[in-house]
Formats: structure tokens, C-alpha cells, sequence
């Protein structure tokens, strides 16, 4: 690595959480965030240090651990969603080696994960979050997991503190009871579809759609293209829980290509042809189009209302690619690849290893 590169990273790094941070419009949301921030990040040096690994690495990967948060206001998948939304920007930056950069987004991408191990720079990064938490916050109710974690920090860094928090059963908390059903998720898409949704910042249902992707110019990069946003969107208010992307996947779900994937992992296994041993489209499937509207295979994404013999009922954003929302009939038999059944008991859950597609 260049060492006048080099010198510039963290500077660069700095900038672009600042103008994270200043894109905030609530001002007690943008001090909490640069409190958080740079507090972990400071922690996380520290005991970088302490553990004989690179300090300024484990700073980088805790300034940016809850980037997608802050630039969405979408707490869920927090480690998961925010490495996949900094992997472009540490790429094209071109100031970390590769190795690096997989140490970076890692490191986000886990710290979340405290009931497992991983490596070291995770492992920092989940002890200086916890540790943050507590500075600022003595009294929170942790989990017996991050009890256990703060406790050894506490042991390494020889400081006599005693827990005052209280703690919680991690079993019993954040649990979703809402029914989450492809019924449900049919009635959202029609519901919305007949709403006939224009694809411009300027319609509010269109910016709810792009919310949930990070990218600055989100409006105009979905123009015309977002059929599957639409798909997740609707996905999202049914109570199916799914991170922008699936790890280690083609693409993020903004994009056809990804729910065709996921769709036909072995942990899912939701994919299905017409007539596949007796398979018949239902309402509340997801259809997935081929050649449909391009000589591209994949092409465009809806959801099932309804099945008659010849024809479907479908709720699609972004119909025909007018960039529109829409409820109308397609043939049956004509342009479909096939069709993704989520089971209604569906809850994500990956245990596999990360690999950043940097």
C-alpha cells in the first residue's frame, strides 16, 4: 500500500461519517450518532491495541458498524445491512487492500453475532460496542450474553467495575408474534399496486419503496427498475425479515436475480415450476418472469393475487417497466420462469461464513 494512500484513510473515513451524521435531520438523533460512533471507535482502538491488532483497521470497521441505520433509520439487520452499504464505498475508494477491506466489513458484518466467535477484529468490534453501551448507559438490561462478554472485558483491561445492569432473558427479546403469512403479503401488493405508485421522489409511497436501500440516489438508480424493491417492500410490512442482501449473494434484493437465488438455496428450497409435482400458483406466491420485457433471462418480478387456468392476477411495481405500480392479468403460460412460495413460518436464519464480495 502506497504510504501518501495510506495517510489519507482515515481522513477519508472521518469525511464521509460526518456527512453521515450532518444528513441526519433530527439533531438529538445526530448526537447520539456521533457520540456512538466515535466513542466505539475509540474503544475499539483501544483494545485493538491491547490485543496486539491494527488500531486504525478496527477504528475504520466501528465508525461505520451502524452506517445503515443512521442513513435509513432501519435498525434491523444493523451488521448485516451496513457492511453490504459501505462494501462499494471501501472498494472504490481504492485505499485498502483486499484482505483489509474483507477485515473491515467482516468485522461490521458480525458485530452483532455475540453468542458466536469469530476473529479478532469481530471480536473487538462487539466488546467496544457493548463496552460504549455501558459507559454511556450503565443501567441498560443486557442480555446474558453480553453480561458475560462485558465481564471479560472488564477482567482484560483490569478495571474493577461492577454490574449494575440488569439482566435480561436474549430468549424472550425482540420476538415478532405477528402472523406472517403469503395471505398477508398478497393483500399489502394489491393493496399498494392499485395504488398505482409513480416511480419519482416526488410520490411519498415511491420514497417509502427506496427507503430501505442506502445508496444516495436511490430514486433515480430504481427508475424504471424496481420491480423487485417493490417485491422486498411488500415482503418487509408482511413480516417476512430478510437484510437488503442475503449473504454471499449475487446481488442485493433490489434486484430479480437475488430472489431467484435465495429463493433456491438449500436452507429455502422455495422455488417452484407450474405443475412441479402438482404446483399451482397461489395467491401470495411470487412470480418470476423471464424474457419478459427484454432478451435478458430473469427480467421482472410480481406477486400472485389470484390463478385461473390461462391467466394470473398480479400486484407489480413498476409495471412493463413504465415505472408505475399496477394490478392486472398475465398469461399464465407464456415468459415465466417460475414461482417463489415463502412458507409462512419462514424466519431467517444463516449460520454460514461471510464472505464480502469486495
Amino acid at each position: 500500500m502506497n504510504t501518501i494512500k495510506k495517510e489519507h484513510r482515515m481522513e477519508s473515513i472521518r469525511f464521509f461519517v460526518q456527512e453521515l451524521i450532518s444528513s441526519i435531520n433530527n439533531e438529538a438523533k445526530k448526537q447520539e450518532a456521533s457520540i456512538h460512533l466515535f466513542g466505539v471507535a475509540s474503544l475499539a482502538s483501544m483494545l485493538a491495541m491491547k490485543r496486539g491488532q491494527d488500531a486504525e483497521l478496527a477504528s475504520i470497521a466501528a465508525l461505520l458498524h451502524r452506517y445503515y441505520d443512521y442513513k435509513t433509520g432501519i435498525s434491523e439487520f444493523s451488521g448485516l445491512n451496513s457492511a453490504e452499504s459501505v462494501r462499494p464505498f471501501i472498494r472504490d475508494l481504492d485505499l485498502f487492500m483486499k484482505e483489509e477491506q474483507n477485515t473491515i466489513l467482516r468485522a461490521i458484518f458480525y458485530y452483532e453475532d455475540r453468542s458466536r466467535s469469530q476473529g479478532p477484529y469481530e471480536e473487538i468490534l462487539k466488546d467496544a460496542y457493548l463496552l460504549q453501551l455501558y459507559l454511556h448507559q450503565p443501567n441498560h438490561c443486557f442480555d446474558q450474553v453480553g453480561k458475560s462478554r462485558l465481564e471479560k472485558v472488564f477482567s482484560e483491561l483490569m478495571i474493577p467495575a461492577k454490574f449494575v445492569g440488569a439482566s435480561i432473558d436474549s430468549d424472550t427479546v425482540g420476538i415478532d408474534e405477528r402472523s406472517t403469512t403469503r395471505e398477508l403479503l398478497a393483500d399489502i401488493a394489491e393493496s399498494l399496486a392499485g395504488e398505482d405508485i409513480i416511480g419519482v421522489p416526488g410520490d411519498e409511497r415511491y420514497r417509502e419503496i427506496c427507503r430501505y436501500w442506502p445508496d444516495s440516489d436511490i430514486h433515480k438508480v430504481l427508475k424504471n427498475s424496481w420491480c423487485a424493491a417493490f417485491v422486498y417492500y411488500c415482503c418487509k410490512l408482511a413480516g417476512f425479515r430478510l437484510p437488503i442482501r442475503y449473504p454471499n449473494g449475487v446481488c442485493r434484493f433490489a434486484g430479480v436475480a437475488a430472489w431467484l437465488e435465495w429463493a433456491q438455496l438449500p436452507e429455502t428450497g422455495f422455488f417452484y415450476k407450474d405443475g412441479q409435482n402438482g404446483f399451482t400458483p397461489q395467491r401470495g406466491d411470487i412470480v418470476i418472469y423471464d424474457k419478459l420485457l427484454s432478451d435478458e433471462p430473469h427480467d421482472h418480478i410480481g406477486i400472485i393475487l389470484s390463478c385461473e387456468d390461462t391467466q394470473i392476477l398480479v400486484a407489480e411495481g413498476n409495471r412493463d417497466n413504465q415505472n408505475y405500480s399496477d394490478v392486472f392479468y398475465r398469461e399464465r403460460q407464456r415468459f415465466i420462469l417460475g414461482y417463489i412460495r415463502i412458507s409462512n413460518d419462514y424466519q431467517y436464519e444463516w449460520c454460514g461464513e461471510y464472505i464480502p464480495n469486495t
